[in-house]
Order: C-alpha cells, then sequence, then structure tokens
C-alpha cells in the first residue's frame, strides 16, 4: 500500500490507525520533513529536534533517527 506524504501533524496523527510498518514509519518521517521544511526549518533545527532528549528514545536511537531523518532530507524534493 501507498500512503501519501502528509502536510500537517494531523495527517501524521492519523497514520496510528495504520498498522505500523515500514511503509507507515517511512511516511512519517516524510511527513516530519516536509512540514519542517514548510515551517522554515533547516536541517539542522530538525536534526537538533531528533536528538533533543525526550525520555522516549535512548541517545543511540535518536542519534540512528537522526541520520535517518537526514537521509530523507536529502532525497525528498
Amino acid at each position: 500500500m501507498h500512503y501519501r506524504i502528509p502536510d500537517s501533524p494531523q495527517e501524521i496523527a492519523a497514520l496510528r490507525q495504520e498498522p505500523i510498518g515500514e511503509e507507515v514509519v517511512a511516511t512519517a518521517i516524510a511527513g516530519v520533513v516536509r512540514i519542517a521544511r514548510s515551517q522554515g526549518q533547516s536541517l539542522d533545527d530538525l536534526i537538533a529536534e531528533v536528538l533533543a532528549d525526550d525520555n522516549i528514545l535512548d541517545w543511540d536511537s535518536r542519534l540512528w533517527l537522526s541520520h535517518i531523518v537526514a537521509h530523507a532530507w536529502k532525497s525528498i524534493p
């Protein structure tokens, strides 16, 4: 199944209704990148948010996710 890249936080939240899988996670990450760009954030701004301590992910997971977000930023037109 192909998902449209979300344009709003509400559309990302709606993905919670879908079964979790690689495509849903990739769609959510692409949505976060799209929304960050539309709000004038830079890649550095977004990476700083990902790396911020949030008590959900440990440091290694946040670092890994920051690399995925950076790759998505460079790959998504």
